[in-house]
């Protein structure tokens, strides 16, 4: 497999729709075929986050939920005191390898 070219400037996006471009550019396989692929992989994150589970892929990185406490926030546009209830919000931690690719030389490569 092909290793994924490393933009030359960084700050940049990649869409889901270039995604899925690349899935099918690398894999040979449809477009259609790679959304799904796709599509099945964040849906399955999603479920398994949305079940209280957490998800590690190894040399990439783990998802899991954190809790956030209630809290007392401001409204910013009358200034008033509100009420923010408590609520799970997706965590992403990189893993070792991810960390290590990501602060390589752009010219080296690891396979």
């Amino acid at each position: 497999m092909d290793e994924p070219e490393v933009p030359a400037a960084l700050g940049g996006s990649m869409t889901k729709a270039e995604l899925v471009e690349e899935v099918s550019r690398v894999s040979d396989l449809t477009k259609k075929h790679s959304e799904v692929i796709v599509d099945t992989v964040f849906r399955s994150i999603i479920t398994a986050l949305h079940r209280g589970e957490k998800i590690e892929l190894r040399g990439f990185g783990s998802f899991r939920l954190r809790r956030r406490e209630p809290r007392k926030g401001r409204n910013p546009k009358t200034g008033d005191k509100v009420d923010v209830p408590p609520k799970k919000v997706p965590y992403f931690k990189p893993g070792k390898e991810l960390k290590e690719l990501i602060n390589q030389d752009p010219g080296t490569t690891s396979q």
